[in-house]
């Protein structure tokens, strides 16, 4: 039965030369689990809201969405429910609890019924241990799921969801869409969930919505939506690391998921193995970043945040640190950047004490900070003003940022926000680089850009210390990677090392290849090392499936 149908649906936003949705026709039956994906900037975001009244955008509109036969605009707020990117952007309240009651007590809802669905849904989401915590205490992922929760409770017809995982962990975020996808399952609830973390979302969805220019060139089963994107090189470098294995070697139908591409990949003679890229000896000038021994807490009577914290980053060298969210990770970048003091141990930017620079001379040319809340590194009405404030313009940057720049930065999506706020850290010249999340809300096409120009700055000598969720981007750009966890560095090694030893932080590429070929953690490694061995006599090349 069909719950949703989007006809000629068209969306410009005030002065742009183009529309932001363009044209859109889709419709969506009862209880379906939809993905949508898209490059950044594609109208993923703006099609979205544009399904929810109370966010759509304010603009130049037509064509028809229709709920249930009913004009969208004559719904009932809580027949569409909506989480966000950032669970900071959605939560009102103080308190578990009351966030999970206030959309109810804004509907008008009995207290006695209120009572009733919010003691319901924290059993169902297993959250009963933090129903009166304060929402200020929980990690990333608990906030999102208390966001989630406090949707599910006003009981929606249709849930829209625009990259939920973007700020979450590997094991925050595979737990998150599991838990939609039985909420989809358990209450006949339909599903539309946008993401650029596809690998755990394809498999499970029963349709695939790509957008393009505003426009869908591609709408159902995933498998097949997938054989037409192969000429889509932008779009299809962020499918499941299994179908683009399929592609990279020439099989007829693509592989979706881990299982079918472990089949796919056993296929393959494991005669040969491509050298391991060997570990770098620390060089003898300084190191870039060194912390010794250091301690941090955010209040006197409030347990330390940093225990004992000790690495060392080396000049010209890409680090990337992993971990669960509120480790600590994102604490630790502040404090190299000097702006949180810690009460014990040592600090050291290019072998001088943090405490020994004076006059902001750490800021100048020699360390920047790009923030995981990129927003506030914003201080204009528009891009052009953002970039002109910061000694730069669009025509210096490695992407193109010609279409935004007369927009204000916060009418940007997430990913467009993180190119910007990039553009603007980049502009300051450092010679040692923090990001914090830099591949957060960002698609494939966009990451493998940023990639390469990590790569070309640390090959000129900029030093780039990043913290990330991303094991893709890590996997594929870090020199070295390192696992962060209460407060310290349990482990560090050379990505081929460490993805390959890991069980949950690791990539589908080594999810995919293990058994058969070691330290295969890269989609391109994995696909050469099958090209070089060859296929086992008599194994089915895909052509019959």
């Amino acid at each position: 039965m069909e719950i949703l149908a989007v006809e000629g649906l068209t969306f410009t936003y005030p002065n742009a030369p183009c529309p932001a949705v363009s044209g859109v026709s889709f419709t969506v039956n009862e209880g379906e689990f939809i993905a949508l994906c898209g490059a950044t900037g594609s109208g993923k975001s703006t099609l979205l809201r544009l399904l929810k009244p109370e966010l759509s955008p304010l603009g130049e509109l037509s064509g028809k969405v229709r709920f249930r036969g009913r004009d969208i605009g004559e719904c009932k707020a809580s027949d569409i429910g909506f989480v966000m990117q950032s669970p900071e952007h959605q939560i009102v309240t103080d308190k578990v609890w009351h966030e999970l009651a206030f959309g109810l007590e804004n509907l008008g809802v009995p207290q006695p019924m209120i009572a009733r669905r919010i003691a319901e849904m924290a059993c169902y989401f297993g959250i009963e241990d933090m129903f009166e915590r304060s929402v200020s205490e929980l990690s990333g992922g608990q906030k999102q799921l208390i966001s989630l929760a406090a949707v599910m409770v006003t009981e929606p017809g249709l849930l829209i969801l625009d990259e939920p995982t973007a700020q979450l962990d590997p094991i925050a975020a595979a737990d998150l869409i599991n838990t939609v996808k039985k909420l989809s399952r358990d209450l006949s609830l339909t599903v539309i969930i946008a993401e650029h973390r596809l690998e755990d979302v394809i498999p499970i969805c029963d349709k695939l919505l790509v957008m393009e220019n505003g426009q869908i060139p591609a709408f159902g089963a995933p498998r097949e939506v997938i054989g037409k994107l192969r000429g889509h090189e932008d779009i299809m470098c962020g499918m499941p690391a299994a179908a683009r294995i399929s592609v990279m070697l020439g099989e007829s139908q693509s592989a979706v998921s881990i299982a079918e591409g472990r089949e796919l990949v056993r296929g393959y003679r494991n005669d040969r193995e491509l050298p391991a890229k060997p570990r770098e000896d620390a060089k003898s000038e300084p190191p870039a970043l060194e912390f010794r021994n250091v301690f941090f807490r955010y209040e006197r009577n409030a347990p330390d945040i940093l225990r004992g914290l000790s690495f060392t980053v080396n000049c010209g060298e890409i680090y990337c640190i992993l971990g669960g969210n509120g480790s600590g990770k994102t604490t630790s970048l502040s404090a190299a950047a000097g702006l949180l003091r810690p009460y014990s141990g040592e600090i050291r930017v290019f072998g001088k004490r943090i405490k020994e620079y004076r006059n902001q001379t750490l800021y100048n040319e020699c360390l920047a900070l790009m923030p995981q809340d990129i927003q506030t590194v914003f201080l204009r009405n528009t891009v052009r003003e953002e970039l002109e404030d910061a000694g730069t313009d669009a025509s210096e940057l490695p992407f193109d940022l010609t279409p935004h720049l007369d927009k204000h930065p916060y009418d940007l999506s997430g990913g467009e926000q993180q190119l910007v706020a990039l553009a603007k850290v980049l502009a300051l010249h450092p010679k040692l680089l923090l990001l914090d999340e830099p591949t957060k809300g960002l698609d494939a096409a966009s990451k493998k850009r940023i990639m390469m120009l990590l790569k070309e700055l640390a090959a000129g000598g900029m030093t780039v210390l990043a913290v990330t969720h991303d094991v893709e981007f890590a996997a594929e750009c870090a020199d070295r990677c390192a696992m962060f966890f209460r407060g310290e560095i349990m482990s560090d090694a050379v990505p081929e090392e460490f993805f390959s030893e890991n069980s949950f932080y690791t990539t589908a590429a080594s999810r995919i290849t293990r058994g058969h070929f070691r330290s295969a953690v890269t989609v391109a490694k994995a696909a050469e090392l099958c090209r070089i061995n060859g296929r086992k006599a008599g194994a089915d090349s895909g052509d019959d499936k």
